[in-house]
């Protein structure tokens, strides 16, 4: 029987991804019929009515008459729904409120309707089929797949479901994946992080486990964990049969060194981009680190370039008229109801025909307390190429700016728990400099310029970040450490897991 799964598997991967490579030089056209059939759906909803939908006849009109908006601008149209409205932002009533924490409105309840749920699910099996279909493997198939994640447990607001992403797509799980899905339900509805990862060990330590997915930081923690209860040297001894792992949320080459050695050896991993505002993209070959942005899933997408952003009259752009290497601000317009709503996340073109990105990060997370504006990607890029070069593995990092110091010029401070603690920090500190100045013409400039000194290096001790995302109620799911800030705030209360 699993042979004839692993054969229909790779067929059924070749008749979808035929498909949707077939797609690729109508990316553009496909693209405006969704942007059509998203004002037609919603034109007599009351943000539609609002915004005089029946007029716009064009993007151009939509440009016009729908301003782009974060999570505050749509606030009032949310709290509608969850007063029990109707055909407030699409037609009907949401089928769940994805709970997700924002940096400036506290707690965020996005809209997932009946139309736009299969988003979340297709992209993810997708990258899974082109993954089949261009590597011919087929053996994870064979085992049992687990998803650190949040809590499946769901509430109710006003007869709406409400609950995190993770744990709402967790009832989704398609029928013929589901009987190899770990955790249990009641596992995964362990809100103590630690006892969730204890439960999950305990669970999967003599399962054939052939997929591992989640983010980086909470994997690893789960790694480590099974390691020592297991007594074995590596996750290879516990999973003899682990072929593939998993991720999203964050850039995972400041993990590589790590994950390899806790795995014992190297594997194939897929990149997923989702969010709670939608599925936008998936690695879709494992020769390319880019991800297949998802053109045809519900969403309209437009792009506003990072530099121009902070004008009034900034321009925006869709697929049809984007550059490569150009840093974006994602915008998107989706059938769950977002309007021009800005993601805060950061993207560059790296292939027009297929429309290929890689994510640069969070446009809020980033350091320019002097013009300087160093963005995630160039400072994960840095400590990942000085890891390499230097053999060094890292367990996770933070970088905030210096603004005051006590003595001398101000600088940035990076925040890095390393596994080792014989780590020459001038040394390191130094080569991470040099390579972000390489990154950063203006980073560069002020240093020479003698307005910033070179960076600073504060050893966190090894748990430190753990305990410290505990402490502030942040630990597993989908909480993620910020590596960029413009300010301090995240850093408070990390002091005192430093080594002195």
């Amino acid at each position: 029987m699993t042979i004839i799964k692993r054969f229909f598997a790779k067929i059924f991967a070749f008749l979808v991804v035929k498909k949707i490579e077939g797609s690729y030089s109508n990316s553009v056209s496909i693209q405006l019929k969704i942007f059509n059939q998203l004002i037609r759906k919603a034109s007599k909803t009351k943000f539609g009515l609002d915004h005089n939908f029946d007029s716009i006849k064009s993007v151009q009109d939509y440009i016009q008459t729908v301003p782009v908006r974060d999570y505050e601008g749509i606030k009032k149209y949310i709290e509608d729904i969850k007063l029990g409205q109707k055909d407030v932002l699409w037609p009907g009533r949401p089928k769940y409120l994805a709970k997700t924490s924002g940096t400036t409105s506290g707690v965020k309840h996005i809209p997932i309707t009946k139309e736009s749920m299969p988003n979340h699910i297709i992209s993810s099996r997708n990258a899974l089929l082109f993954y089949i279909n261009k590597t011919g493997k087929t053996d994870f198939l064979n085992g049992k797949t687990i998803f650190l994640q949040g809590s499946p447990k769901l509430e109710k607001i006003k007869g709406i479901f409400n609950g995190r992403l993770s744990g709402i797509v967790a009832h989704h799980i398609p029928s013929y994946l589901s009987k190899n899905n770990l955790p249990s339900y009641k596992t995964n509805s362990i809100d103590n992080w630690e006892e969730k990862v204890e439960a999950i060990c305990e669970e999967t330590i003599n399962e054939n486990m052939t997929v591992i997915g989640g983010i980086p930081s909470w994997v690893q923690m789960y790694f480590e964990k099974i390691i020592k209860k297991s007594t074995k040297k590596n996750i290879s001894e516990v999973f003899k049969n682990f072929k593939l792992y998993i991720y999203g949320g964050v850039n995972f080459s400041p993990y590589e060194r790590i994950f390899r050695k806790l795995i014992g050896k190297k594997i194939d991993s897929i990149e997923y981009y989702p969010a709670s505002e939608g599925f936008f993209a998936y690695q879709n070959s494992q020769a390319d680190k880019s991800l297949l942005l998802e053109f045809n899933g519900g969403i309209f997408y437009e792009f506003i370039k990072v530099d121009e952003f902070e004008s009034s009259n900034y321009e925006r752009y869709t697929l049809g008229n984007v550059e490569l290497d150009v840093n974006y601000i994602l915008v998107i317009s989706s059938n769950a109801g977002l309007w021009a709503y800005n993601t805060g996340d950061t993207v560059k073109f790296t292939s027009l025909n297929p429309p290929k990105i890689l994510v640069t990060g969070r446009y809020k997370h980033f350091i320019s307390a002097f013009g300087e504006h160093v963005i995630v990607n160039e400072v994960e890029q840095s400590i990942a190429e000085v890891c390499k070069k230097q053999k060094i593995n890292i367990l996770e990092f933070t970088v905030a700016p210096m603004i005051n110091p006590k003595h001398g010029l101000p600088y940035h401070e990076w925040w890095i728990e390393f596994e080792e603690r014989n780590v020459e920090l001038n040394v390191f500190s130094e080569e991470v400099d040099k390579k972000l100045q390489e990154k950063n013409i203006y980073y560069k400039d002020l240093i020479k310029g003698k307005v910033l000194k070179s960076l600073e290096i504060r050893e966190v001790k090894r748990g430190g970040f753990n305990r410290h995302m505990k402490s502030a109620g942040k630990l597993g799911g989908q909480n993620k450490v910020p590596k960029l800030s413009n300010n301090r705030d995240f850093i408070k209360g990390l002091e005192k897991f430093v080594n002195h």
